[in-house]
């Protein structure tokens, strides 16, 4: 196999390894074999337009026309001219496309569905990276460079997935291109002929890799070793209080798939966000708007630090809907009826509804959840643009029913109570000295419920870090601050220590009625909220976030409560204390002193499921990788012009001579002519000047920059000839002024001669090996 066939080899392999870190993303990896096949044509046209040969520009421009019309024959064949040449109606499918894959990047969680549109952004990306791999390792013939592409494949991968298997995608991806670089190392010795390693033929050295190889090889394994190592032994970082994963693909009856979104990984920086934007507005029969929540989804699994959607089976939608469980009929139900329609930016998966609904008029491609009672978007569908109407019920039962409720049923008990041995057992202490001296599951609730809202001393704030793991409640509990995701977490997961079934929902707070009588539900409104369960009411909605939503009248101890003994002192911030902003006093109108606007807030919130963005980990390793491509690229060209300032700056005339020799070598290098060290300075000066078919100036001036060189190697008393500097300069601007456009650009982006530089890292890598050794060899003596 020849050089440039064994390094396109290794471009294939080097950019399907870094894009197995991109394997977690997706519930089905069958898209990489689509990839791996449409990369490997790619790299074909490319081997063959090399071999013909074709300009290099005109090789890389048939290779992205071949990754064009491959995408088009694999996801626009029927916008096609001929089922295979793009047109107008292609690059519209296209746009569409990749479009609804940005809205599915913020929709689903991980592992996410393998829709159309998330399939051509993973195998587009795929074949761009590979052809930016190609261009750079084959085609121009330097490798170094190609790191960057994969690296930003890889950083993709690893910012977005999570699990304990990154390391396995890190080792991968290092092993393609250090495969690829080796691949490059040999085609280069190859040039210079047979390689010696210096042993005698048949001895013990014989069939052993030269020296430098394997000397390349242990600076690979050990740096391999380091970086999976290190980052093993630093201290890690847990899921924080914030998350709340999407159930996975649950089958349906009839087979279909549902995969759950993921409501809360964007909660906290849309609530900072400024722009409020409606995303939905209603009609409704109900006078007494205050308790028509819309819920999205209820989580209901709870490992310590987090709070998520179990994995259940969907049915397709009954109509009716079942009769909610636990409700009997002793308790006030009043029916409603709502006429919903959401914005065309608002995109869900999970239908926003009043609990519980009754019955759904829906379009569309929907699927039911029975425990939450929810409906799900089945194969993309969402909200965007949708209308439909509900029919609910408006549950009202009284404090005594609340009070009076029977336990719940054992295998109910058992599901909704149950927390992990890892919460800590302050969580639990906590709640029960919130509750002290009460005497059924309710009084604890609205206990839990006051001291979270008004007794205890909390704060409401959206720019609160609470940290992460099983502590992530402990802190919010002694720091008293955070949003409605914090309050509703905790009072959840302090209900089930106390043995009272609960989950956490999500959702929306009424919004704002408007003038033609219709009520307007913005971004402001997104919001999470506990719901205990009570035999006989069912599951039953409670407030505990400050300034947040209203508390339902059952929810309210009407008797006079003592203090608690394990609060402190209430926040200069809170009510009783001085303050700027306006209180809500009695002139405050009803729903802006809900809405918490007579405090002078600002509550900011995006739940379209698109906006907001990932979590601010994974922005950090985002922005890293992003800022690294950017950065990386720029470092050869400016070390180039590093270089070139100091050896043209340098005085001396021995010194002086030999830096503008070197400058000279190396803008030819840059300009397509590799040094060779086995020529004299004269012959050498020759071969630049008839290579790169310099004459006038530039070759007069590269006949007098070798006899310099020549007086100062040589020459008893060495003399200065001219000014070596200013004939440097000349023969640089000769070739640029002979070369083709692309070589110019190449030197000036990537110079050829930037290698010295990757020569002085391993240099000192190997050196700093050698000292290594010897100091382990004396701590052995010793």
């Amino acid at each position: 196999m020849s050089g440039q066939a064994r390094l396109a080899v290794c471009s294939v392999v080097a950019t399907l390894a870094a894009a197995c870190a991109l394997l977690p993303l997706v519930d089905r990896p069958v898209w990489i074999v689509q990839a791996a096949l449409l990369l490997s044509i790619q790299t074909a046209v490319g081997a063959v337009a090399r071999r013909v040969p074709l300009r290099r520009g005109v090789t890389v421009a048939l290779q992205a026309l071949a990754a064009l019309l491959l995408l088009t024959l694999v996801f626009a064949q029927q916008q096609a001219m001929g089922g295979l040449l793009p047109g107008p109606d292609v690059f519209r499918e296209f746009g569409q496309l990749l479009q609804e894959g940005a809205d599915d990047v913020g929709r689903y969680a991980i592992p996410a569905p393998a829709t159309q549109s998330l399939r051509l952004l993973l195998v587009g990306g795929v074949l761009a990276v590979g052809l930016a791999v190609d261009a750079l390792a084959v085609t121009f013939r330097s490798a170094a460079p190609a790191g960057l592409p994969l690296l930003a494949l890889y950083s993709i991968g690893a910012g977005l997935g999570r699990g304990g298997g990154h390391w396995l995608w890190f080792l991968a991806a290092a092993a393609g291109y250090l495969l690829l670089l080796l691949a490059e190392g040999r085609d280069r010795l190859t040039r210079w002929g047979r390689v010696f390693g210096g042993g005698p033929p048949g001895g013990a050295g014989a069939g052993r890799p030269p020296a430098a190889v394997r000397t390349g090889r242990r600076i690979g394994a050990v740096a391999l070793g380091i970086a999976l190592v290190v980052p093993a032994a630093l201290p890690s970082i847990d899921e924080g209080l914030l998350q709340a994963h999407g159930a996975g693909d649950g089958p349906g009856d009839d087979g279909g798939t549902i995969s759950a979104v993921n409501p809360l990984v964007s909660l906290q920086n849309s609530l900072n966000q400024p722009e409020n934007r409606e995303v939905l507005r209603y009609r409704t029969s109900s006078e007494n708007t205050q308790d028509l929540y819309l819920r999205i989804v209820a989580l209901d699994s709870f490992d310590g630090s987090s709070w998520r959607a179990s994995e259940r089976r969907v049915t397709d939608v009954p109509d009716p809907l079942p009769t909610p469980a636990g409700l009997s009929p002793a308790v006030r139900t009043d029916p409603v009826n709502t006429s919903v329609a959401a914005a065309g930016s608002y995109g869900q998966t999970y239908l926003p509804m009043p609990y519980p609904a009754e019955r759904v008029l829906v379009g569309g491609q929907w699927r039911y959840e029975p425990e939450g009672r929810a409906l799900v978007g089945d194969h993309g569908q969402s909200t965007r643009g949708l209308r439909y109407q509900v029919s609910s019920l408006l549950v009202e039962p009284t404090a005594a029913q609340l009070a009076a409720a029977p336990a719940p049923p054992e295998q109910l008990l058992r599901a909704y109570t149950r927390v992990p041995a890892s919460l800590p057992g302050v969580v639990a202490e906590t709640a029960r000295k919130v509750t002290a001296g009460t005497t059924s599951a309710y009084q604890q609730a609205v206990k839990l419920q006051d001291w979270f809202s008004a007794s205890g001393g909390f704060r409401y704030d959206t720019q609160v870090q609470t940290g992460g793991g099983s502590n992530a409640i402990v802190k919010f509990l002694e720091d008293r601050q955070g949003f409605c995701v914090h309050f509703a977490f905790s009072m959840a997961a302090m209900a089930r220590t106390l043995g009272i079934p609960a989950r956490v929902a999500v959702g929306f707070t009424p919004g704002t009625p408007q003038p033609d009588g219709s009520v307007s539900v913005g971004s402001k409104d997104a919001h999470a909220w506990p719901e205990l369960y009570f035999e006989g009411a069912g599951w039953t909605r409670f407030e505990p976030t400050p300034t947040r939503g209203t508390q339902p009248d059952y929810s309210v101890d009407r008797a006079p409560t003592t203090a608690d003994p394990g609060a402190p002192a209430p926040l200069p911030s809170r009510a009783g204390a001085p303050s700027a902003v306006p209180s809500a006093d009695a002139d405050c109108p009803p729903q802006e002193r809900r809405l918490g606007e007579c405090r002078g807030q600002v509550l900011q919130a995006d739940a379209d499921g698109t906006g907001g963005g990932p979590l601010r980990l994974t922005t950090a390793v985002v922005v890293a990788a992003a800022l690294a491509a950017l950065i990386l690229p720029l470092v050869p060209p400016l070390w180039r012009r590093r270089a070139r300032a100091r050896r043209l700056g340098r005085g001396g005339a021995v010194e002086g001579t030999l830096a503008a020799w070197q400058e000279m070598t190396d803008s030819a290098w840059d300009y397509g002519i590799p040094p060779d060290e086995a020529q004299t300075p004269r012959n050498a000066a020759a071969r630049i000047v008839r290579i790169a078919e310099l004459d006038g100036p530039a070759a007069e001036a590269a006949g007098r920059l070798a006899t310099a060189v020549e007086q100062a190697l040589y020459a008893p008393d060495p003399r200065p000839a001219g000014d070596p500097a200013a004939d440097a300069e000349r023969v640089r601007a000769g070739l640029h002024a002979t070369a083709p456009r692309s070589t110019r650009l190449r030197a000036a982006l990537a110079p050829r001669s930037a290698a010295r530089l990757r020569w002085g890292l391993a240099a000192r890598l190997g050196a700093v090996g050698s000292a290594w050794r010897r100091v382990r060899q004396r701590l052995r003596r010793a």
